[in-house]
């Protein structure tokens, strides 16, 4: 299978660089196009999703948010044009592993690519991995990048 549409999470910490270059080698090798993906994880914020009757504060930290989503994006998107032609940027709000499965799907992706911190024992108990879940639920093949960083 030839990947046309190549997904990169991201959530623009050290974590994630290695995958984002995996993602880039693979779309320009095939290619294909690469979308990138954050997702704002609305569980760390203390709900499980965002919904119409946000409170005024929450809804100015959220907006905060996505400003500064909105700046890592041009950094992303600028180096990746400078390889590709055909890169997109996408954000979301909610449970990451759920977000990333139904993005995938939505927009038919064919390839997943996405770092993972290597978390093992209690760390990963108690916080879980957003890779590992989206690994058991994409309709795709996913690539997971494991970081050098520690």
């Amino acid at each position: 299978m030839i990947p046309r549409k190549v997904l990169f999470c991201t959530d623009f910490s050290e974590n994630s660089h290695a995958g984002g270059q995996w993602a880039l080698d693979f779309a320009h090798a095939f290619g294909a196009g690469l979308i990138i993906l954050h997702v704002i994880n609305s569980s760390r914020l203390g709900f499980p999703a965002f919904e119409s009757g946000v409170a005024l504060d929450l809804q100015d930290l959220l907006d905060s948010i996505q400003e500064s989503v909105g700046k890592a994006f041009e950094e992303e998107l600028e180096k990746s044009r400078r390889v590709l032609s055909d890169v997109s940027a996408y954000s979301r709000t909610g449970v990451p592993a759920v977000e990333i499965v139904r993005f995938a799907d939505e927009e038919s992706v064919d390839l997943i690519v996405m770092g993972t911190h290597g978390w093992t024992g209690f760390k990963h108990l108690i916080l879980g991995s957003t890779a590992e879940n989206v690994v058991r639920t994409a309709r795709c093949p996913v690539l997971t990048v494991k970081s050098t960083a520690v």
